[in-house]
């Protein structure tokens, strides 16, 4: 079992920077991917930003070129970093880990979410 807690959410203006952070409680160099989501109220959760456990990166397109998601593995910890904030940006921020295992010769995979972050952007 994996827990992942999220903070650095908050209310910042347009045009502003929020910096999110993702504690994992297990090694995440071993994770097959980590993805930051988020939901707009009455909206779908979609993926905003993930990152591979070889270090590639992909970007939703509403988001590319403001987000940068990156990884500490010595500190087990996720970061999205998203400047130039606009209000669609507002939203709850949820990390998702993506993790393989074998049992009984099968490859399983398990997925993880945190709790969810609260970030509001003010016009």
């Amino acid at each position: 079992q994996v827990q992942l807690v999220e903070s650095g959410g908050g209310l910042v203006q347009a045009g502003g920077s929020l910096r999110l952070s993702c504690a994992a409680s297990a090694s995440i160099s071993t994770f097959e991917t980590m993805t930051w989501y988020r939901q707009a109220a009455g909206e779908q959760r979609e993926a905003a930003a993930i990152i591979t456990s070889g270090g590639n990166t992909n970007y939703a397109d509403s988001v590319k070129g403001r987000f940068t998601i990156s990884t500490d593995n010595a500190k087990n910890t996720v970061y999205l970093q998203m400047n130039s904030l606009k209000p669609e940006d507002t939203a709850v921020y949820y990390c998702n880990a993506n993790v393989l295992r074998v049992t009984g010769g099968r490859r399983v995979r398990d997925s993880y979410w945190g709790q969810g972050t609260q970030v509001t952007v003010s016009s």
